[in-house]
């Protein structure tokens, strides 16, 4: 283990970061909040920190190797997490703890999107800004950690994943090689958000809110300026654009890349898991427009479509948005709309859940296994597109996702200790390991209410759930700490 060059490159990241703070103080100049103070302080607190970290061992040349990438990757987000609460903690604008100013940048680095804070519209625009910023860099950290680096970790199946990957994602371990797939995987995140935001702006909304949204939008997280969410313009333009864009943050960035690049649309529809993901998202979309029209919860048929449709995008890629009050539907509608979450969006996406690529995974064995009690000594060759899946590759999926429910089951009951009823937990739970940020139940309304202890395991399982599960866990193994 190389503690001397993971303090450095930690240290490095916290210096980077700590510039993050600046735009939020333009911000507060720019509209007169006079709450600059917080970002200042909280900038020259984490620039130090950076320094005492970097500076004892910047000339450490060396080069990172699996159990360091483990360390580094749970570092960077468990500390930044604390860092990035630091203006929620010090700002007297939102009068939060510890533990709620840790829960509000755990959620939005995480792009989880849960919220404990309330009266969005009478903030300052700069702490506005922080937490749709807090969210955007949160996502840029989710493709780059998905695309360059779990795959290279081997975690829960993310060999094959690393397998399709096209061109420059490609690669066999730490290298320099990630930093040319992050300024790659960045002009196309950036290019998709500029998108994003004037489609936002020509649909009616003010510069800020289509800027501050777009970010949010296009890194899945669900934090919105308004109290309302979405539902505060009830217009069917922006709906139907957050629907779009929410779809297209929830889609491989490695596969955006390869289409772009490509100039070919085609290639979506070549991929397995795309096509795996997108028929899940049509069909969830049918369940829960059959389900409100027979319950009449709307007037006609458009609205219906535009309602379920935005709230199956919102849900199923762990968004949170919200165009209406979808917690208050009738019959099956909101749990439905809860364990779409679980399944998630596409790998390589800035969406939360298993990922759509271990869905398919699992289904397609499920079939093999059924063929083989018909014909037992038949051959059966599971493939996924153009690659044969081997067993290694099964094993690890099938580790992945009952870890996976056995996480979610274990919470759920340690959330009902805390006395919460069983809906409230399990929404508790979705919210958190699936990075939904929304909930039904006890927490329709947010989390601010819930107890310090529930806020804590929401905030590790939002960790959890944002790493892959084994990338935290494998550091409690003994072997892992074994020269």
């Amino acid at each position: 283990m190389h503690f001397a060059l993971i303090s450095k490159v930690l240290g490095l990241l916290l210096v980077v970061f700590s510039f993050t703070m600046m735009p939020p103080v333009a911000v507060s100049y720019f509209y007169q909040d006079g709450s600059e103070g917080p970002f200042l302080a909280s900038f020259v607190i984490s620039l130090l920190l950076g320094l005492v970290l970097w500076l004892p061992f910047f000339r450490h040349r060396a080069e990172l190797q699996t159990r360091d990438g483990f360390l580094v990757v749970t570092l960077f987000w468990s500390v930044l997490g604390v860092i990035g609460g630091l203006p929620f903690l010090i700002s007297a604008d939102t009068p939060v703890g510890f533990t709620d100013a840790v829960f509000e940048s755990v959620s939005g680095l995480t792009t989880t999107g849960a919220s404990v804070l309330s009266g969005l519209d009478t903030l300052p625009k700069s702490i506005l800004y922080y937490r749709q910023q807090l969210q955007w860099f949160g996502g840029m950290g989710v493709i780059v950690l998905a695309v360059a680096i779990l795959p290279m970790l081997g975690i829960g199946g993310m060999q094959l994943y690393k397998a399709e990957i096209p061109g420059p994602m490609k690669d066999a371990k730490l290298t320099p090689r990630i930093a040319e797939t992050a300024k790659a995987l960045w002009y196309l995140y950036l290019f998709i958000t500029v998108a994003c935001a004037s489609a936002y702006w020509l649909a009616g909304m003010s510069l800020f809110d289509a800027i501050t949204h777009s970010f949010s939008t296009v890194a899945t997280g669900g934090f919105s300026t308004h109290d309302q969410s979405m539902a505060y313009w009830d217009s069917a333009a922006i709906d139907w654009i957050t629907t779009v864009f929410i779809i297209i943050g929830g889609t491989n960035f490695a596969l955006h890349f390869a289409a772009i690049r490509g100039l070919s649309p085609l290639t979506f529809v070549r991929d397995p898991e795309f096509r795996f993901y997108i028929g899940m998202v049509f069909l969830y979309i049918l369940l829960v427009t059959l389900g409100l029209l027979a319950f009449n919860v709307f007037q006609d048929a458009d609205e219906t479509l535009r309602h379920a449709a935005f709230q199956v995008a919102s849900f199923s890629t762990g968004t949170g948005y919200t165009s209406t009050n979808a917690a208050a539907w009738p019959g099956f509608v909101p749990f439905l709309l809860i364990f779409t979450s679980f399944l998630g969006a596409s790998a390589g996406s800035t969406g939360g859940g298993m990922k759509s690529v271990r869905g398919a995974l699992v289904f397609h064995h499920s079939i093999r296994e059924l063929r083989r009690l018909i014909y037992p000594n038949g051959a059966f060759a599971l493939r996924f597109g153009r690659h044969t899946v081997n067993d290694r590759v099964l094993q690890a999926v099938w580790g992945f996702v009952g870890v996976y429910i056995t996480i979610a089951v274990v919470f759920t009951l340690l959330f009902t200790v805390t006395g919460l009823d069983l809906t409230t937990a399990v929404s508790c739970v979705a919210a958190s390991l699936n990075n939904l940020g929304v909930g039904i139940g006890g927490v329709a309304g947010g989390f601010a209410d819930i107890s310090p202890a529930a806020k804590w395991m929401m905030t590790l399982l939002m960790l959890l759930g944002r790493l892959e599960i084994f990338t935290l866990l494998v550091l409690f193994t003994p072997l892992f700490w074994k020269q």
